[in-house]
């Protein structure tokens, strides 16, 4: 599900499928299979227990203590960033500094130990580090060629993986506070999970008694998902057999987690239990094995303190997943806007490591509150939101926006200067929004007095100038993906649009991301979600999709963009 382009790699999800037919005796007792095995939830789950502390006057920067990544300074340390392809797009250095300008706080960068990839040797790495902390990012290093070990035959070992960090030991010696060894990524396949354990287990400890001090960081089996709760229930005896406390565990959700209840529960169990957790990869465009629930991911993710880190920047051969298209920061696909724009996001969420000297945990002074929101190009799905700058003692690094409603209040956007654009309102509706503003430690100012909008009556941007680039980015017997770009031609923004298009050929759309679809027949109308709703002049945004097909798939020939003739990218 998650390949660079120009590899060989498997798709975890297709081998997930693959071995249902064999697994699905297994899958009954499993409390979080795929959709497509109908699996029932598992009862069972490691009985509560408080995770054992980090000694914290030995710590040497980032560890555990009572089941929470701490900084050296004792500073709760949550992650908020993204997957970095490294290892396949090595001349893609910039894109570290563009990650922290997203706002992120942390960047994963994927490795090569050299059994499958290219080699990244001590010198590499540590010129990766050094851009890291030039850049504010806290550091997580990965191998990626144990993915799908047992199933995938060109996977490594993670004894293999240990072998190569030790091999980084005086490259990483030192550098406790700024990074966090992720021993090998996705270490097991579908067929025999339970082989998972014992491996992470000896790994870690040849790391510790090679003397490695960092936090180190544990994936999970079922190609990184543990849809058959193996890294669940042996967690705890896999922790306790780290005699420094420092580890923490990655659990990947993609489509296995595709509703919130899955989520919810698979979070919450780990956090019950007082063992250390993260989403270190996750996804949230729908494709043909599910739709994961990544607004439940981010939403409880928030909720419970715990991290997680989008896949990815850019770089994937499934191009659905690319956050940024072609490693351009100024081209956010749709999923990139969720990531990073939209509720729960980075912009919103992300605070910067204190030992960067950003939010200083002395700092107990909150901003003043920003000034009234005044309200300006208000359409019948969005408006914007300008107000006055709050002041703070060290400084203001961003603002939210919430819609107040009978007491209670929304998160509808974030910000990092005084304004904002918020979008998916529906038309001829009151609205009140207020803002907040927020500094480096986490202090959150008083609430901004209130500004009451009604959305316009009509819909859309009739007569705007736009181009639409349609493709098929995969094909299979009975169906494919396709990705429709918006592009806006014209020199105002576009907020709100519908997309009009016809089929040729009775293909039928089952899922959509960045857009909701109504069709009848082969006629096909298409509105923004919230984070695609606006288009800035010179800018785009793309709509993914899965759909049913026959015999022929002939590509639409003309598209609208409401009312509007576009011409063809």
């Amino acid at each position: 599900m998650r390949t660079a382009r120009g590899t060989a790699r498997s798709n975890p999800v297709i081998a997930l499928l693959a071995a249902l037919a064999t697994l699905l005796g297994l899958v009954a007792l499993g409390a979080l299979g795929p959709t497509t095995a109908q699996a029932q939830e598992r009862a069972d789950e490691p009985a509560p227990k408080q995770a054992r502390s980090a000694d914290t006057a030995a710590a040497t920067g980032l560890h555990i203590s009572d089941g929470r990544l701490l900084e050296g300074n004792g500073n709760d340390f949550v992650m908020r960033g993204v997957n970095h392809a490294h290892t396949w797009y090595p001349g893609e250095t910039q894109s570290l500094a563009d990650i922290k300008a997203t706002g992120a706080n942390t960047v994963r960068v994927v490795l090569s130990d050299g059994h499958r990839w290219t080699r990244n040797g001590p010198a590499e790495v540590a010129g990766i580090v050094d851009q890291c902390k030039a850049n504010r990012l806290i550091c997580v290093l990965e191998v990626h060629d144990t993915t799908g070990y047992g199933e995938d035959a060109a996977a490594g070992t993670l004894d293999h993986a240990a072998d190569y960090w030790i091999s980084l030991k005086d490259v990483l010696t030192g550098e406790e506070d700024y990074v966090i060894v992720n021993i090998g990524n996705e270490p097991w396949g579908n067929t025999n999970p339970e082989g998972w354990t014992a491996p992470t287990t000896a790994a870690v400890k040849k790391l510790r008694t090679a003397g490695f001090a960092h936090t180190i960081m544990v994936d999970a089996p079922n190609w990184g998902q543990d849809w058959q709760n193996v890294m669940r229930t042996n967690a705890q005896a896999v922790y306790d057999a780290d005699t420094t406390g420092n580890l923490i565990f990655s659990i990947h959700m993609y489509s296995v987690y595709n509703t919130a209840a899955k989520v919810t529960d698979y979070l919450n169990s780990f956090v019950d239990a007082g063992l250390p957790l993260l989403i270190g990869e996750f996804g949230g465009p729908a494709d043909q094995w599910g739709d994961p629930d990544e607004d439940t991911m981010m939403a409880v993710a928030e909720q419970l303190d715990l991290g997680y880190l989008a896949w990815s920047w850019s770089g994937n051969t499934d191009p659905i997943l690319d956050l940024t298209i072609d490693f351009d920061p100024s081209r956010l696909s749709s999923w990139g806007e969720r990531i990073f724009h939209g509720v729960n996001g980075i912009a919103q969420t992300s605070r910067e490591a204190t030992v960067f000297g950003g939010g200083n945990p002395g700092d107990t002074q909150a901003p003043t509150a920003p000034g009234t929101p005044t309200s300006s190009a208000v359409t019948a799905t969005s408006t914007a939101l300008t107000w006055a700058a709050a002041t703070d003692n060290v400084a203001v690094t961003g603002y939210d926006v919430v819609r107040v409603s009978s007491g209670s209040e929304t998160a509808v956007a974030a910000s990092t200067t005084n304004s904002a654009t918020v979008t998916g309102l529906t038309a001829d509706t009151a609205y009140t929004f207020a803002v907040y503003a927020r500094d480096a430690a986490g202090n959150r100012s008083t609430r901004s007095a209130t500004v009451s909008v009604r959305t316009a009556k009509d819909g859309g941007t009739p007569g705007a100038g736009c181009s639409v680039g349609y493709r098929v980015v995969g094909d299979w017997a009975s169906g494919f993906q396709g990705e429709i770009t918006i592009r806006n031609t014209g020199t105002t923004t576009l907020n709100g649009w519908t997309l009009g298009f016809a089929f040729a050929n009775g293909q039928t759309i089952n899922n959509m991301w960045g857009g909701t679809p109504t069709q009848s027949g082969g006629t096909v109308s298409v509105t923004p979600a919230s984070y695609t709703a606006s288009i800035a002049a010179g800018s785009s945004v793309t709509v993914g999709f899965t759909a049913a097909r026959g015999a022929s798939n002939t590509a639409p020939t003309a598209f609208t963009l409401s009312g509007a003739a576009c011409a063809k990218a």
